[in-house]
C-alpha cells in the first residue's frame, strides 16, 4: 500500500486555500479573487519562504502569453486587497525590489489541527486545548492542590485562542493566593504541546507606576535576550520600530538610527496599533502569550495597550493574561479596576477570580507531600483555620514544620500535641509575620543579602546586590545559589547583559511578598545606603545608556538621599515617557522632580533643573490638558524668569513659545504680540531657521486672530517657506503640534477671510493631508476641526458635521478637552443647520461650556455667534441677540476682531427680523443699517473682502426695500467687482441675484 501523499500547505492566518474550486476563503466566508489573481496567490504560497520571480510567475501563471509588468503589479495589488495586506508593511507577500515577491507567513495543510474555524468574537472552539501532564498526579496535586478547575479554564481560554480568538483574561486574588504559580503551572504543561512564544512582563512597585510601557519593554527585552530572540526582532523592525527603538541596546547603531528616521513624528495610537499588528503578524508563525504580572502597580500606557489589543477584532492566536491584587487596586486608586469593567461590560475580556484553599485541598496537599507519614487527623483542619487557605502561608507552615523534623519519614504518628504547639506557635499573627519569623532563622549573611536584593527588586543582578554590600560578587553568587537549591525565597533566573557589555547573573523572589517584607524590615538609614550603592552600580552598567534607566534610576537615587541625581534622572524619565507619549506618567515624574527641588537649597544648580523639568512638563500639560489651563502659565512664567536669571537663551525661546500659546487661547491678544515680538527678535539673533520658522507662526496667529489679516498673511507665507517636514516634524513634541499643519490651516483662514476661497480650500485640503503624515493625535485633531471650520465659513453643513465627527472621534479618544470642544460646536451648528435644531443647539451649548471649563476663550465670540443664528433659526431672536451683544461686548475685552464684522452683520439681519415680526420695521430700519454699515466699515478695514460682501449684499438688500436701488447696486458692485470671475461660492451666487435684481 502506497504511502499518502501529504496535503499542500495552504492554511495561512485567518485565510485557506481551496484548490479544488479555485476559492479563497477567510473563515467562512468566501473572499472573490479572479482567475489569474488567485494561481499567482496559489504559486506563491506553494513557493513559501522563497523568491519567486517576475519572470517565473510570467512562465508558470502566462505561458503562452506576452503580457506587461504592469499586469502582474495589477494581480498583487488584488491580492493584498483581498488579504488586506500592506506592501510598505506587508504580513504576508513582500516584495523584493525589481526581481519579484516572497510568501513571508508559515503556511499549513489546511487540515492540521488547532487551525478550526472561529466562531465569533468570544465563540466557542469545536475543541478546547488539552494539557499535558508535565509531571506525575501526585506532584501536580502537591504544587497547584485545589487548582484545578482554573487550569482548566486557562486551557478553554487558550484553546479559544487557539482558533484565532484572541483572549483577554484577569486573575485576580490576594497576597500570597497563588496568581503567579497558577499561570506557571499553566504555561508548563503547554509548553510541550503548542510552544507559545510567551511575552512575560513584571509590573514595579517601586518605580513602575510612573515608567510608560514598563512591563511590556520588560518582556520584549526579556524574549529579545533568549534564543528566540533574533525571531521576535524581525517581527519588530518590520511590524513595531517605535517600540524597537526604545530598546536600543538590542541594535546596532546604524539599525538604531535607521528606526529612529523611521518613527519621527510617531504617536501613541501608532505605538499602540504597531505592537498590536506586531503581536498578530506572530501569532501566524506561533501562538502567543503576553503575561503581565501585578498589574495593580502598572503604568497608565501599559492599561491603554492591553485594552487596545482587547477591543481589536482581527483574528489573532493571542492570550492575553494579567494579574493582579484587588485590594492594593482599590486601595491606590489604580485605573486598572476602570478598564476592566469597560471591558467586561463589552465581552472583551474574562476574569478568574482565585479564592483560597479548602480543608479538603490542604487535606490533600499534605497527603501528597507526606505520604509515607501518618499525621494527625486534625491538622488540615488547624492548618486550614489558622491560614484561611492562603496557598503561600500554607506552604510555608509545612515547610517550618519539615524543618523542624516533624513531617519525617518515620512511619509513626507524631505526637499530636507536638505538632498543634509547632503550628500554633508558627501561626501566631499575619502573613507577614509568619514571614518574619522566617527571617529570623537564616543566619546573618543569608539576611543581609536577601535584605540588599529586596533593595534591587523582585528580579535582581547579583552584582547589584553585591555592590550594595560593598561585597565579592561570587560571595553574594554563593549565598543567592544555596538560598535557590533550598528553594528557600530565591529561584534562579538567566544571566542578563549590561549595556556595557558586562553579564550578570540574575534571580527572582520566589513571591514577591517576601521581597515586600525584607524591604520593610530594613532600618530607614541602611535602606538608604543600600539604595545609593545599588543606584550607583546600576549606572555605572549602564554606560552612555543611563537615560533608558532612568525612572529606576531616579527612584534608587531618591531613596538614597541623592535629591540633584534623583531629579537629573526624573527629568529624563519624563522625557522617555514624553517619547512613548506616555503623558501622565511624564506629568508625573516632573511634578514629582519639581517637589524634590523645594528640598534643596537655591542656587544656580537648583535653578537648572527646575527650567529643565518646566520644559519637558509643559508639552504633557499641553497634550492632556490644553494650552489654556493655568497651571501651565504658572510652569512657563517661572520657567522665564528663571531663563531670564540665568541667561540661557536657548531654554528661553520654548518657555517663551509657551507662554504666547497660554495667552493666545485665553485671548489676551496684547501679550500674545508682545511676546511674538520677543520670539522674532530672540530667533534672529540666534540666527536659526527652526526658531524663526515658530516665531512667525505664533506672531502671524496673534495678528490673524487680532483681524490684521494682511500682516498676519506675511508671517505665514514666511514660516511656510521655512518649513521642512523632514527637519521640523519633531517640533510636534516640543511645541504640541506641527508647524507645517497649523501655519497652512491658519493661512488658509486668512486667504478665505480675504476673499481667496478657492486657494483656502485647496490649501485646507494640502494641511490635513499633512497632518494625517505627521501621525501625531493632537494635531490631526487640530487639522480636522479646522477642516471643519473651514466648511463652516462656506456654509456647507454636511461637511462640517463630517469633519467634526472625525475631530470628536479622534479629540474624544487622546482626550483633547479643547480640540473637543471646537468640534461639539461646530456639530451643533451642522445639525442645526440640517433642521435637527433642539439636539443642535443643546451641542453648542455643551461645547461652550467646555471651552469655558478650560479657561479657553479664544473663539468664543465666534461660538457664540453660531449659536445665536440657531437661536434665530429657531425663531428666538431676542436670545441671538442677548448671544450676539455678549460676544461684542467680549470682542472690546480681548481686541479678537477677526469675526467681528460678522457678528456686526448678523446683529442686523436679526434686529431687520425683530422688526418685521413686531411690526416695528421703521423704528428698527435705523439701527439695521448702522450694524450692517458697521460690518461692512470694519470689514473694509480688515481688508477682509470675504466678510465686506457679505455685509455689502445685505446692506444692498435693506436699500433696495427702501427705494434706495443705486446706492444698493454701487455698493455691492464695489465689492463683487473685486472678485475674481467664476468663483463658486454661496456669497457670490447671492451678489449676481442680487445685482440681477438691482439691474
Amino acid at each position: 500500500m502506497s504511502a499518502e501523499k501529504p496535503e499542500p500547505p495552504h492554511r495561512f492566518g485567518p485565510f485557506r486555500i481551496d484548490t479544488d474550486n479555485e476559492q479563497l476563503w477567510r473563515h467562512q466566508e468566501s473572499v472573490p479573487l479572479k482567475p489569474k489573481a488567485f494561481a499567482v496567490l496559489q504559486h506563491l504560497v506553494e513557493r513559501h519562504g522563497k523568491l519567486v520571480t517576475k519572470r517565473e510567475l510570467f512562465t508558470k501563471i502566462w505561458p503562452d502569453t506576452a503580457v506587461s509588468d504592469g499586469v502582474l503589479t495589477t494581480c498583487i495589488k488584488e491580492i493584498r486587497k483581498a488579504l488586506s495586506d500592506a506592501a510598505k508593511a506587508p504580513r504576508f507577500i513582500e516584495t523584493v525590489h525589481r526581481r519579484g515577491y516572497r510568501f513571508i507567513a508559515t503556511p499549513t495543510p489546511a487540515g492540521r489541527a488547532g487551525d478550526g474555524q472561529t466562531r465569533g468574537r468570544r465563540g466557542q472552539p469545536s475543541e478546547p486545548a488539552k494539557l499535558p501532564a508535565a509531571h506525575s498526579p501526585a506532584t501536580q496535586r502537591s504544587l497547584f492542590v485545589g487548582r484545578g478547575p482554573e487550569l482548566e479554564r486557562l486551557a478553554d481560554w487558550f484553546g479559544r485562542a487557539l482558533h484565532g480568538t484572541r483572549q483577554v483574561v484577569f486573575i485576580s486574588g490576594e497576597a500570597g493566593i497563588g496568581k503567579t504559580s497558577v499561570v506557571e503551572a499553566f504555561l508548563d504543561r503547554l509548553a510541550a504541546a503548542d510552544k507559545p512564544l510567551v511575552l512575560r512582563g513584571q509590573c514595579v512597585e517601586q518605580y513602575g507606576a510612573g515608567e510608560a510601557y514598563l512591563p511590556v519593554l520588560d518582556a520584549l527585552g526579556r524574549l529579545c535576550r533568549l534564543h528566540r530572540g533574533e525571531f521576535l526582532l524581525e517581527a519588530l523592525l518590520r511590524y513595531a520600530p517605535t517600540w524597537l527603538a526604545q530598546l536600543p541596546w538590542l541594535l546596532s547603531d546604524a539599525t538604531l538610527e535607521d528606526v529612529q528616521r523611521r518613527i519621527l513624528g510617531a504617536s501613541q495610537e501608532r505605538m499602540l496599533r504597531e505592537m498590536a499588528e506586531g503581536l498578530e503578524a506572530l501569532t501566524q508563525e506561533h501562538p502567543v502569550i503576553v503575561w503581565l504580572d501585578d498589574l495593580h502597580w502598572s503604568d497608565p500606557s501599559t492599561l491603554d495597550l492591553l485594552a487596545f489589543l482587547a477591543k481589536r477584532q482581527e483574528a489573532a492566536r493571542l492570550l492575553v493574561i494579567g494579574t493582579y491584587r484587588p485590594v492594593d487596586a482599590i486601595i491606590s486608586q489604580h485605573p486598572l479596576r476602570s478598564v476592566q469593567r469597560e471591558l467586561q461590560l463589552h465581552g472583551q475580556c474574562e476574569e478568574l477570580v482565585l479564592d483560597y484553599l479548602s480543608e479538603t485541598d490542604v487535606q490533600a496537599y499534605l497527603a501528597d507531600r507526606c505520604s509515607q507519614t501518618v499525621l494527625p487527623q486534625r491538622l488540615a483542619g488547624l492548618i486550614h483555620q489558622r491560614t484561611d487557605g492562603n496557598p503561600l502561608f500554607m506552604v510555608s507552615v509545612v515547610d517550618a514544620l519539615a524543618a523542624a523534623g516533624l513531617l519525617a519519614d518515620s512511619g509513626q504518628v507524631r505526637s499530636l500535641q507536638e505538632i498543634e504547639a509547632a503550628v500554633t506557635g508558627s501561626l501566631a499573627g499575619s502573613l507577614q509575620g509568619f514571614i518574619e519569623r522566617q527571617i529570623e532563622r537564616l543566619d546573618t549573611e543569608e539576611r543581609a543579602v536577601l535584605e540588599a536584593a529586596s533593595i534591587a527588586g523582585v528580579e535582581f543582578v547579583v552584582s547589584a546586590v553585591a555592590a550594595g554590600l560593598e561585597k565579592d560578587e561570587e560571595d553574594v553568587e554563593d549565598v543567592c545559589a544555596r538560598l535557590a537549591t533550598r528553594q528557600q525565597f530565591l529561584r534562579d533566573e538567566s544571566g542578563r547583559e549590561w549595556p556595557d557589555g558586562t553579564l550578570g547573573t540574575r534571580y527572582r523572589f520566589i513571591h514577591a511578598v517576601y521581597q515586600e517584607v525584607f524591604y520593610a524590615g530594613l532600618p530607614r538609614s541602611r535602606r538608604t545606603r543600600l539604595h545609593q550603592r545599588v543606584g550607583e552600580h546600576l549606572e555605572a552598567c549602564q554606560g552612555d545608556r543611563t537615560t533608558e534607566a532612568a525612572a529606576e534610576l531616579a527612584s534608587h537615587f531618591e531613596r538614597g538621599d541623592d535629591l540633584l541625581r534623583a531629579v537629573s534622572y526624573y527629568r529624563q524619565a519624563g522625557e522617555n515617557a514624553l517619547r512613548r507619549h506616555g503623558y501622565q506618567e511624564a506629568i508625573a515624574q516632573c511634578q514629582h522632580g519639581l517637589a524634590l527641588l523645594k528640598k534643596l537649597p537655591p542656587g544656580l544648580t537648583r535653578d537648572q533643573y527646575e527650567v529643565g523639568l518646566c520644559l519637558t512638563l509643559g508639552p504633557a500639560l499641553i497634550a492632556t490638558k490644553g494650552h489654556a489651563v493655568p497651571e501651565l502659565e504658572q510652569v512657563y512664567l517661572n520657567a522665564r524668569t528663571l531663563c531670564q536669571e540665568l541667561g540661557e537663551p536657548d531654554l528661553l525661546f520654548p518657555v517663551l513659545w509657551g507662554l504666547m500659546a497660554q495667552y493666545l487661547l485665553r485671548a489676551q491678544l496684547g501679550r500674545a504680540r508682545s511676546l511674538g515680538e520677543q520670539l522674532l527678535r530672540l530667533a534672529g539673533t540666534r540666527h536659526e531657521p527652526a526658531l524663526l520658522l515658530e516665531a512667525s507662526l505664533g506672531q502671524g496667529s496673534a495678528l490673524l486672530w487680532s483681524g490684521q489679516l494682511e500682516l498676519g498673511s506675511r508671517h505665514f507665507e514666511r514660516a511656510m517657506d521655512l518649513y521642512d517636514a523632514a527637519q521640523h516634524r519633531s517640533h510636534a513634541f516640543v511645541y504640541g503640534q506641527d508647524p507645517g499643519v497649523v501655519c497652512q490651516i491658519q493661512a488658509a483662514f486668512t486667504l478665505w477671510l480675504r476673499g481667496y476661497p478657492d486657494r483656502a480650500m485647496k490649501l485646507s485640503q494640502e494641511a490635513l493631508r499633512l497632518a494625517q503624515d505627521t501621525e501625531h493625535p493632537y494635531t490631526l485633531a487640530y487639522g480636522l476641526n479646522w477642516m471643519a471650520m473651514v466648511h463652516q465659513f462656506c456654509r456647507a453643513a454636511d461637511e462640517v458635521r463630517r469633519w467634526a465627527e472625525a475631530s470628536l472621534a479622534v479629540s474624544g479618544k487622546n482626550g483633547f478637552a479643547h480640540l473637543t470642544a471646537v468640534a461639539t460646536v461646530l456639530h451643533g451648528w451642522a445639525l442645526v443647520e440640517q433642521g435637527h435644531r433642539q439636539e443642535g443647539l443643546a451641542q453648542s451649548r455643551e461645547g461652550i461650556a467646555m471651552s469655558e471649563a478650560g479657561e479657553t476663550v479664544l473663539l468664543r465670540p465666534y461660538y457664540l455667534g453660531l449659536l445665536a443664528a440657531g437661536y434665530a433659526k429657531q425663531g428666538d431672536t431676542a436670545q441671538g441677540l442677548r448671544l450676539l451683544n455678549e460676544a461684542l461686548e467680549l470682542i472690546e475685552q480681548t481686541g479678537e476682531e477677526w469675526w467681528a464684522a460678522e457678528l456686526w452683520r448678523t446683529k442686523g439681519i436679526l434686529l431687520q427680523n425683530q422688526g418685521i415680526s413686531s411690526g416695528g420695521k421703521t423704528e428698527q430700519a435705523g439701527h439695521v443699517e448702522e450694524c450692517l454699515m458697521q460690518a461692512r466699515t470694519l470689514a473694509h478695514r480688515q481688508q477682509a473682502k470675504a466678510l465686506e460682501l457679505r455685509a455689502a449684499i445685505d446692506l444692498g438688500r435693506l436699500w433696495h426695500t427702501q427705494g434706495k436701488k443705486d446706492r444698493a447696486r454701487t455698493t455691492v458692485a464695489e465689492v463683487y467687482k473685486w472678485f475674481t470671475e467664476g468663483r463658486d461660492t454661496r456669497d457670490l451666487k447671492d451678489a449676481q441675484a442680487l445685482l440681477h435684481v438691482l439691474s
